[in-house]
């Protein structure tokens, strides 16, 4: 029982992983351009266009369906292959190492940890790096059936939940579980809750302070990067500088507004 399970959660797995003509809402950036931009740590947020890509950015309410952790050269210092950047989770593949060509069509946004000191950095970058080739069971074929439905009917207040229903191996593959175990990792912020109590400090008997409570790493999703108020929007067309007087436009009816405005 336990092999065919296997055999049709692969199926099934890659069924859900085989992209769909969709369309994207925002632009491709250029690889060699977003390379530039990347540094260790940062967060690639991805706009996919998988089966399961639109049901976690309908899950979500978001444009993100996936992402993945650029550790750069580390990679390669770890032993990986050296024109690989990338670390992420495929829910066929496993967790693997990819370059820059993988996000090459894609809309994408990156994620960047502030004030994250570069030994902290290595150690994200190194934890995210050993389960490199694990392979996610998928004999949970309930964990991912759930996205047959690119839009359950769901309450929007639970779909968060029915992201970590199962938290099982099908689950880790599709969140972004292994990124915000990195983080977690060295206890770097992304949308921990907030607990507040007693300061109980003589000097301010009635100050009240605010404590940090872990969220679950299964319930994170590539969203999460980019709403956290501790990741800055690192955006490639405007980093290097940006004049929007160099830009060439071409003829529209536009152009005969601005030269006959209305009075």
């Amino acid at each position: 029982m336990g092999l065919a399970l296997g055999w049709f959660g692969k199926r099934l797995a890659r069924f859900l992983a085989s992209p769909m003509d969709v369309h994207g809402t925002g632009q491709a950036v250029r690889p060699e351009r977003l390379l530039a931009c990347l540094v260790p740590g940062d967060v690639l947020l991805v706009e996919g266009n998988s089966r399961i890509s639109t049901a976690i950015k309908y899950l979500t309410q978001s444009t993100w369906s996936h992402a993945a952790l650029y550790v750069g050269a580390y990679l390669a210092e770890a032993g990986g292959r050296t024109d690989h950047c990338f670390i992420d989770a495929d829910i066929v593949e496993g967790v693997r190492s990819v370059g820059i060509g993988e996000f090459a069509d894609s809309h994408t946004r990156i994620c960047r940890p502030v004030g994250l000191s570069e030994v902290d950095c290595r150690k994200v970058t190194a934890y995210a790096i050993a389960p490199l080739g694990h392979q996610y069971d998928l004999r949970n074929v309930i964990d991912l059936a759930r996205y047959l439905l690119p839009t359950p009917p769901v309450p929007l207040r639970l779909r968060r939940r029915m992201l970590a229903l199962g938290s099982g191996d099908p689950t880790r593959a599709i969140c972004s579980t292994l990124i915000a175990q990195a983080f977690q990792s060295v206890r770097y912020p992304i949308l921990p809750s907030t607990d507040s109590r007693n300061a109980d400090r003589p000097d301010c008997p009635g100050c009240i302070e605010e404590i940090l409570q872990v969220r679950h790493h299964s319930l994170f999703a590539p969203r999460d990067f980019d709403v956290s108020p501790y990741f800055q929007i690192v955006k490639p067309t405007i980093s290097a500088g940006f004049d929007f007087h160099t830009l060439r436009w071409g003829d529209s009816p536009l152009d005969q507004f601005a030269e006959h405005p209305s009075t």
